[in-house]
């Protein structure tokens, strides 16, 4: 089995701007209770320390996860224990919650600055290696965000610039601005709706990819199909594990388990792989709360597919035919093909 070999995740370059990466990186979000109870800062941190261990050192996070931005303060301590030169750290602003749940995107340039030194402060680094806009503000031109990006690069506080659900315009635009380093977006076997417009763009321009969610929000993991989801998960909420929804797609995972099967993998493994053969500009962030799944997840790096597996693959998760929409509701009016702002002012 792929997930009993001994692995150590290699590196490789994001884009084209100088920024190296390991070929997996980390989502971190989930340790601060996205889809299930946070860990404590302890717990949280030896993860990702076992994750450097193995030759993570790409970290993800952003100031809107976990409660009091527990989630950039949990990756800070960790950071406080491995050496600071060889890690990437990712982090991302521009969401705020309402009170009543509603999301609430920011782009203004006084923005950008006040959450970019509040997030140095909360990592406890003086600078962020892949700086975010979390979602694009629709409000706001986009050149007005990313310049007030460039002279956070140009002070030291951050080295390079991403965008995160943008569309190929605005990529377009944000990039002549000032080079765009990785794109962030929702990309596994059961979301493909990138492959046609942002993919063939992010390449012509040298820009790496960062699939979030490359197993599906866990749904390749198999507890949502076999379990109740936990009542304090985000999942309970997103279209496509709604009771009627889950039932329908559970049929994809089902799929996937026999072709795993096939590869001699379990199904996460297999999701990876097929991510991992889109191309080596493309760096997943998988994330979990256990190691032992930290583990499997890395032996997709083992996994050898043709192109006649990957075709397999993509016809046993047909993502026209998947129930639900991929973004929870409060978000949907916030994904990349809505994510056009007002042209450059003068």
């Amino acid at each position: 089995m792929a997930e009993e070999l001994q692995i150590r995740v290699p590196r490789v370059k994001l884009g084209s701007q100088g920024l190296e990466v390991s070929r997996l990186g980390f989502g971190c979000g989930g340790l601060s209770g996205i889809y299930n109870a946070p860990l404590s800062y302890e717990e949280g941190g030896s993860v990702i320390q076992y994750a450097f261990s193995k030759g993570v050192t790409f970290f993800d996070t952003s100031d809107l996860y976990g409660e009091n931005h527990h989630n950039e303060i949990l990756v800070g301590k960790a950071l406080k224990h491995l050496p600071r030169e060889r890690i990437q750290v990712a982090t991302k602003f521009g969401i705020t919650m309402t009170e009543n749940g509603e999301a609430v995107v920011r782009g203004d340039p006084e923005y950008v600055r006040k959450c970019c030194e509040a997030s140095l402060e909360h990592l406890g680094v003086d600078y962020i290696d892949l700086y975010y806009p979390h979602r694009v503000d629709a409000s706001v031109p986009i050149e007005a965000t990313v310049y007030e990006m460039k002279k956070l690069v140009e002070e030291g506080k951050i080295k390079y610039i991403g965008l995160s659900e943008a569309n190929p315009e605005t990529i377009r635009r944000a990039h002549a601005v000032h080079p765009i380093t990785a794109v962030q977006m929702e990309w596994s076997s059961w979301t493909r709706d990138i492959g046609e417009e942002i993919v063939p763009i992010c390449r012509e321009l040298g820009i790496g990819i960062v699939p979030y969610s490359p197993l599906g929000r866990g749904f390749f993991g198999g507890k949502a199909i076999t379990e109740s989801l936990p009542t304090e998960s985000l999942l309970v909420y997103h279209p496509m594990f709604m009771n009627e929804n889950i039932n329908k797609n559970k049929l994809f995972y089902e799929r996937v388990a026999i072709l795993a099967s096939k590869h001699s993998c379990t199904p996460p493994q297999l999701a990876l792989a097929w991510l991992l053969h889109q191309g080596e500009d493309v760096v997943p962030i998988p994330g979990t709360t256990k190691i032992s799944n930290l583990e499997r997840n890395m032996g997709g790096l083992n996994i050898t597919l043709t192109e006649e597996d990957l075709r397999e693959i993509s016809e046993a998760v047909a993502s026209c035919e998947v129930a639900g929409t991929r973004e929870y509701d409060r978000f949907l009016h916030y994904s990349w093909e809505h994510a056009i702002t007002p042209p450059k002012r003068g």
